[in-house]
């Protein structure tokens, strides 16, 4: 093969660049090329779930900036300024000794915590604390970059304070929901007194789960068993008191029902009998009434027979009571003569009523 005669570079970048479109895109590349090392020298982007705090390494002000920097884009002088971040979301810290249940990016591994109750037993519990960095500044003044916040602030002081806290609780107080909430209450709020001056703030402790040793799981069961049978026998017993009240109650109520409906008919015969010695009453004053009138009726009547006329009212009952007799004729003058009508001359005549 024929030998290649080595390639003037010089001549040809001469013949590239010399021309305007090759000048062109000479400024084109430097201009790429610029903000390519820019970007990486001299921007720095803050993810969404971190916050920024600028440290200065030379200068006036050098140490570290008040100022907090969010997710974005931010200028950092390259050589003198330097962005560190801290995540803004909420941490969480897992108390556990199941595998499943750590992350498995996270090479930290926080067992679950062994409390010693008050009375001396060993109770092991899984426990989560939910944190979060509440102020940046704080945080990388008084405990420095990185996880040291974590590592030598929460980390520590919530392994010591639920340790205490829950401590104080003996091993059955542990199933009581009320008496637990309260010292993890307590041991949130002694938490937050420890680390929020350092920037950082327990939002949540939550305890997952517990278990005793073996032996003492059995022993606490059936202690439980038992006072679950008390508590069935006293229930039963309450039931059975709360029977033979409620039956008392019913005989004492269908008593007094018997009682009410006996005084009711009484009232009701009362009544009745007021209501009948009423109505003879008025029904013997009715009568009362019509006597006097009829005896009324007939004293005025006597009297009207003793007034004037009243002998002709005589002759003329008497002949009413004569019709259908026979008829004798009698003289009406002289001596021997009678007037029928004069009732008074004919018993005089007859001396009816008379002297002898």
């Amino acid at each position: 093969m024929p030998e290649q005669s080595p390639v003037d570079w010089r001549a040809a970048s001469r013949r590239v660049f010399g021309t305007r479109r090759g000048r062109t895109a000479y400024v084109v590349v430097a201009g790429l090329v610029f903000l390519l090392v820019a970007y990486n020298t001299c921007l720095t982007y803050i993810r969404p779930n971190e916050v920024g705090i600028k440290r200065i390494i030379v200068g006036a002000n050098k140490g570290i900036g008040k100022d907090v920097y969010y997710p974005g884009l931010h200028w950092v002088t390259p050589g003198t300024e330097r962005m560190l971040t801290f995540p803004s979301d909420i941490q969480l810290l897992n108390f556990t000794s199941d595998p499943r249940e750590r992350n498995q990016d996270d090479e930290r591994k926080l067992d679950a915590l062994n409390i010693q109750t008050s009375e001396g037993s060993s109770v092991t519990v899984d426990i989560s604390v939910l944190y979060r960095v509440e102020d940046p500044y704080k945080v990388i003044t008084k405990m420095g970059q990185g996880k040291l916040y974590e590592d030598s602030l929460v980390i520590p002081l919530a392994e010591q304070i639920l340790r205490k806290r829950l401590g104080e609780l003996d091993a059955e107080e542990f199933y009581n929901p009320a008496k637990r909430a309260e010292k993890v209450r307590k041991s949130l709020e002694d938490l937050n007194a420890e680390i929020v001056p350092a920037g950082v703030r327990a939002m949540q402790v939550f305890v997952r789960r517990y278990v005793y040793a073996a032996r003492y799981q059995q022993a606490i069961e059936q202690r439980k068993i038992q006072d679950q049978t008390v508590f069935k026998n006293k229930a039963e017993a309450d039931m059975a008191q709360a029977e033979a009240e409620r039956n008392r109650i019913a005989a004492v109520g269908e008593a007094a029902v018997k009682v009410e409906l006996s005084r009711g008919d009484a009232e009701k015969r009362k009544i009745d009998a007021e209501a009948e010695t009423y109505v003879r009453k008025q029904h013997a004053a009715g009568e009362l009434e019509v006597k006097l009138a009829e005896a009324e009726g007939a004293r005025l009547e006597n009297e009207a027979l003793r007034g004037a006329g009243s002998e002709n009212m005589v002759g003329l009952k008497m002949a009413d009571v004569l019709k259908g007799t026979r008829v004798i004729v009698v003289p009406t003058d002289g001596d021997t003569g009678m007037n029928p009508l004069d009732l008074r001359g004919a018993l005089k005549k007859w001396d009816v009523g008379g002297a002898p």
